[in-house]
């Protein structure tokens, strides 16, 4: 693997590369308020064992990359989905194909939209349509609402206060099928945290806004699209996803049964396969 610090229009961009160049490339695009480490380096290598080669990054407002003040963001979700291409850009890639979890799927699904030439294939992990109203689908879960209510009392300038509060919203959001590991989720957030140059900003992400371009252009996507999503799903539950699935055509949905808003060990295996096969298309 090689890590990369990339300056494009102002923005820096820290990325990190696994596998060999010449493979097949995938861009993994993170959710809210998490850097590319939510992309484990063990998943990240096993996915370019199968022969592709794999990219990551860090949001702006996560990690190493750009951040803002927290509250008042310069930039919308149009402007994260431009920042993936800056990265493909940058390692030379004419095309990719996108892998989004959360909010990381949005972003993916507007970068698809606006620049189907540079994508090959759409994978879309715990994700929301965009450019569609889903609100008579259900919503996120009243259990997990009134934990991020409780945020609002955290200090967000106390790491051991926010990353007992991180760790908790990992159980939180988790499924039901495999066992919770509480040692490994609090190792990955005290990493996140205690890594981030401004960890605090990443609340930015909560507030974004995207343009209006994309109404109703969903439909016109033109890259295959793979749709995998937890049928506990406390975020964005499974009729999310399986909306995403019946507003394109051609489009795979996959069900984790019993799977939450989170990439398992114990699910790596059916995502990297899935991923596998889609990406030979």
């Amino acid at each position: 693997m090689s890590e990369r610090i990339i300056n494009a229009d102002g923005v820096e961009i820290a990325t990190e590369a696994f596998g060999d160049p010449s493979h097949e490339p995938i861009l993994l695009i993170m959710g809210a308020m998490a850097s590319m480490l939510w992309w484990p380096e063990e998943f990240c290598q096993k996915l370019a064992a199968q022969g592709r080669y794999v990219i990551r990054y860090d949001n702006r407002d996560t990690g190493l990359s750009t951040f803002y003040e927290p509250g008042s963001p310069p930039y919308t979700k149009d402007d994260m989905a431009e920042d993936a291409m800056r990265v493909l850009v940058a390692y030379g890639i004419e095309r990719a194909h996108l892998v989004g979890m959360s909010l990381g799927g949005e972003i993916a699904q507007i970068a698809a939209l606006a620049h189907p030439a540079r994508v090959r294939t759409l994978t879309l992990i715990s994700s929301t349509p965009v450019g569609i109203d889903t609100s008579t689908l259900p919503q996120t879960s009243d259990t997990y609402m009134e934990h991020a209510a409780a945020g609002e009392s955290i200090d967000w300038t106390d790491n051991e206060q926010v990353i007992d509060f991180i760790v908790k919203d990992t159980r939180m959001i988790a499924g039901t099928a495999h066992p919770y590991d509480e040692v490994r989720a609090r190792n990955l957030v005290e990493h996140d945290v205690k890594r981030a140059s401004n960890f605090v900003s990443a609340t930015n992400h909560f507030i974004l806004k995207s343009g209006q371009a994309w109404e109703g252009k969903l439909g016109q996507l033109a890259a295959p699209l793979l749709v995998i999503h937890g049928t506990v799903d406390p975020i964005f539950p499974i009729e999310h996803g399986e909306l995403l699935a019946q507003t394109v055509d051609g489009a795979e949905l996959i069900r984790l049964e019993g799977g939450g808003h989170e990439i398992h060990p114990d699910d790596w295996e059916v995502i990297i396969s899935a991923v596998e096969v889609r990406t030979e298309e």
